[in-house]
């Protein structure tokens, strides 16, 4: 693939400059007849694509071919698009050159990838998201449970690694996708390395918000979501050691992912490749690895600062604000500060969160999120195990938008929901609701099939 070919749309101006999502300024329907900019505050589960991502999309769109062995000239390019992929995400997360990059559906595939692959125990901590907390059930897996502080959640670790010294993996979390808290990358793999266990890094809640150091952590593996950085094309990454991944069973058997397949009577054998075909078995995503590509070179020269800065003036305002809300308690795990991305979650009064959330839709244009977040453990602690309401900030948010949020929680604490609302199909929706049909699902907004709860992420 050549520059003139294929030119990498100009992603972000400056380094101090966000770049632009698609639909930043698209209006909602409110069930009052009026329409409104839409609120996202749901970043933490899934992201717009960036206006560059979508571009770029578009752009390969003609040259969509085969890959790896086809001789077609669009083959060729495609070739070239996913393999440079790769280079992108790994110097995105600062791989070392050794590293191996595997392409998945998401963080949950990616996962499951390296669940075939660990050699021994698995070690996690309780506060996980069901993609870690279950992807080793089939193995090993011990649950250490956090603290109430970061120190005491390193010397659970330490000590559980020092009772039990056969593990060989520590699965962590970078950031929790239910109170935003960071965790110390860098502690855990000191203390997991000193114990002889690997540490792979569930990225995903971390990468759209700060800097991923896969090396300079000392970590071994990491995955991550291209839905959670703006890049919702379907694919997510595995990026790590090799030896695991080389001698492990391939994750889906198929084409791409053999070197030969042998016929003896009734029975196949196969040679299988190396990773990260070995692990890329089908007709690969590469729509969904360009997109996720470009969405990394569109981070890297913001992530450090521009991210960081946008979103800590955005979080303080937030937590300050609705420190004001008549009820609302926030979500926290650790009592000693930490730093957070900027996603909060909440309760309000005696106000189910479900409700709470259909009213902010219907009534005000805000997206959030209820449930329990797929961290029920985490939910238990911190919730007794009831559903909560999730606000996250992304690229795409406006003081404004902080602000809305917070006035409409006031609202509803003072006066409750001002339309009428019951549960169909398991959730909350209002009754009537006559906001428009979508045009896609071609149903009435509410009425879809019930969903399992504390679905989403």
């Amino acid at each position: 693939m050549t520059a003139a070919l294929l030119p990498v749309p100009s992603l972000v101006t400056a380094t101090d400059t966000l770049p632009r999502v698609v639909g930043d300024e698209l209006r909602v329907p409110l069930v009052d007849g009026r329409s409104v900019r839409y609120c996202d505050l749901d970043s933490a589960a899934s992201t717009p694509a960036l206006d560059a991502v979508a571009a770029h999309v578009a752009e390969v769109l003609p040259y969509l071919g085969s890959v790896h062995r086809g001789a077609g000239y669009t083959s060729r390019v495609c070739t070239s698009l996913l393999e440079n992929a790769r280079a992108d995400v790994g110097r995105f997360v600062r791989a070392r050159a050794d590293d191996c990059v595997v392409f998945t559906r998401n963080t949950t595939d990616a996962l499951g990838v390296l669940a075939r692959a660990v050699p021994g125990p698995v070690v996690t901590l309780d506060l996980e998201h069901h993609a870690t907390l279950l992807a080793w059930r089939h193995g090993g897996h011990r649950v250490v449970r956090a603290g109430r502080t970061v120190a005491d959640t390193l010397d659970a670790l330490r000590a559980e690694l020092a009772a039990r010294p056969d593990a060989a993996l520590v699965a962590v979390t970078g950031a929790s996708n239910v109170t935003g808290e960071i965790l110390p990358v860098a502690e855990i793999v000191a203390i997991s390395h000193a114990a002889g266990a690997r540490v792979c890094v569930d990225a995903a809640q971390l990468a759209p918000h700060r800097r991923l150091d896969l090396a300079g952590w000392g970590a071994d593996y990491l995955v991550l979501s291209g839905h959670k950085i703006y890049a919702p094309y379907g694919a997510g990454v595995l990026v790590g050691r090799r030896d695991w991944l080389d001698a492990a069973t391939p994750h889906q058997a198929g084409g791409g992912a053999v070197r030969s397949v042998t016929v003896d009577g009734d029975s196949t054998s196969a040679e299988w490749l190396p990773a990260p075909q070995r692990h890329e078995g089908g007709t690969p995503n590469v729509l969904g690895a360009a997109a996720l590509a470009a969405a990394c070179r569109a981070l890297e020269p913001i992530i450090d600062d521009a991210v960081p800065a946008h979103e800590r003036d955005l979080g303080d305002r937030l937590r300050d604000e609705l420190a004001g809300v008549p009820g609302l308690r926030v979500l926290s795990l650790f009592d000693s500060p930490v730093d957070r991305t900027a996603t909060v979650s909440f309760t309000l009064g005696d106000l189910p969160p479900g409700l709470v959330a259909a009213a902010l839709s219907a009534e005000h244009g805000i997206g959030v999120r209820d449930g329990r977040f797929c961290a029920h453990p985490l939910l238990e602690r911190l919730n007794g195990g009831a559903d909560a309401v999730r606000a996250s900030l992304g690229l795409r948010t406006r003081e404004s938008d902080v602000d809305r949020l917070v006035s409409a929680l006031h609202a509803l604490a003072r006066r409750g929901p001002q339309w009428t609302y019951a549960i169909v199909d398991g959730r909350w929706a209002p009754t009537p609701d006559p906001r428009p049909l979508d045009p896609f699902a071609g149903t009435r907004s509410g009425s879809d099939a019930p969903l399992p709860p504390g679905c989403g992420g």
